[in-house]
């Protein structure tokens, strides 16, 4: 039950977040279409909901919806079920997407809908594909969901505060928590606010076994590949995975402080995304950066990687970044916005040039080398250090030379200063 002194906030924000129940029958609808384009294809399966539209658990306007078409795996288990389904959904015209295996995406009243391929399994040790198992996740979570009233409506905060403060996702340019991860959690501590207050407890390495399967011997059973990362918890369909393999430190950080807050000061902008501050203001640099079309996960890691890149050659090159952010549309258009320190900037930074670490000074060829190399060389803290003269005396110059950099053009399609 919530506490009274968050009952006015979470109302308000469930009331916000939660979809016209139009939107399930519209999917349900194109379930049933489909479901007859495969009778007429004569594939043995089915098909069923998936993801958070079958969990009930979906937010208003973020309408994507999972359809499994699950193949009999005693006479597909060989074959290429991705084309044989492809063929089948030729009245969608939909777009194949690569993958682990190949999916098919559309959209229809704003949906956007992924039909995916997997193999009917009863058990996950049949699975072929990774894939193959999702459906049994979706199968677990209904029925927990149901098993209390009103669990479905807390994972929804749950995951709204999640997008709220920015660490939603589980691909690899965010290494936030999934959905997948925020439902079992929620079901696992019984609520939104038992979540964020079980979080303020939780130790640098946080293990959640929901079904006990590893009998408190996660961190000695499960590869240590796989327990890298802050928080393991165990897959209560998959024993063996980490469900939250891909949450990085800083993200479950975030999170943490971010329900500190909340506990102490609730309010419904906690569940609001931020858009990036892209104003002008002395010291801040903001590029426009044009995305590589493709797969969201390999251009996201690209769109990272081009605004990581460009952060370490303004350091490299003087331009100290006190902070930086960036944020992507997920389709065509990023954004990157750095602070640099003022006084890398003025121009008694510009006439004293950068300051280049060297070798140790107990390895004297090295020394020696890097001694001939450059004129004003100094030794502090058993390493030589060297005063370069600048290449660039604004970052506008450095940045038009990075332009042509073909790293960046691997990364980006360009980008322009805003």
């Amino acid at each position: 039950m919530t506490k009274p002194k968050y009952g006015r906030v979470l109302s308000a924000v469930l009331e916000r977040i939660t979809p016209d129940p139009s939107v399930k029958r519209k999917c349900e609808k194109v379930l049933s279409e489909i479901k007859a384009e495969i009778r007429k294809a004569r594939i043995l399966g089915d098909a069923v909901l998936g993801g958070s539209i079958a969990k009930g658990t979906f937010l208003r306007d973020d309408y994507d919806c999972d359809i499994f078409v699950r193949f009999e795996i005693g006479r597909y288990k060989d074959k290429d079920i991705s084309s044989i389904l492809g063929k089948a959904l030729s009245k969608f015209s939909p777009q194949k997407v690569k993958g682990s295996r190949d999916y098919y995406q559309f959209e229809r009243d704003w949906i956007h809908f992924e039909i995916v391929p997997v193999l009917k399994i009863r058990k996950p040790g049949e699975a072929v594909n990774v894939i193959d198992v999702s459906p049994m996740h979706s199968a677990w979570i209904r029925k927990r969901l149901s098993a209390k009233k009103g669990l479905s409506d807390e994972v929804r905060l749950a995951r709204a505060f999640c997008k709220g403060i920015g660490v939603y996702g589980a691909e690899s340019f965010i290494s936030g928590f999934s959905g997948h991860v925020i439902d079992i959690m929620t079901i696992y501590y019984g609520g939104f606010i038992k979540l964020l207050s079980a979080s303020q407890k939780w130790d640098k390495k946080v293990v959640i076994d929901p079904e006990n399967h590893q009998k408190g011997r996660a961190l000695f059973n499960l590869n240590t590949s796989k327990t890298a990362g802050p928080l393991v918890l165990v897959d209560p369909v998959q024993p063996d995975r980490n469900a939250a393999a891909s949450l990085s430190p800083g993200n479950m950080k975030i999170f943490r402080k971010e329900a500190k807050k909340f506990l102490k000061s609730p309010s419904e902008s906690f569940f609001r995304e931020k858009a990036l501050d892209i104003g002008a203001a002395p010291g801040k640099i903001v590029i426009m950066a044009f995305s590589i079309p493709g797969n969201k996960d390999v251009s996201g890691c690209k769109v990272k990687k081009a605004f990581e890149f460009i952060r370490e050659k303004l350091e490299a090159n003087g331009f100290l970044v006190k902070r930086s952010a960036w944020q992507w549309d997920q389709e065509k258009k990023a954004h990157f916005v750095y602070f640099i320190y003022k006084n890398s900037l003025n121009d008694a930074a510009m006439r004293k040039g950068i300051i280049r670490r060297g070798p140790p000074v107990s390895l004297k060829e090295h020394a020696a080398a890097f001694r001939r190399k450059y004129r004003k060389v100094f030794g502090e803290e058993g390493f030589l250090w060297a005063e370069v003269p600048r290449k660039y005396t604004s970052p506008e110059k450095l940045l038009a030379a990075l332009s042509k950099e073909a790293y960046l053009k691997d990364k980006i399609k360009g980008f322009k200063i805003l």
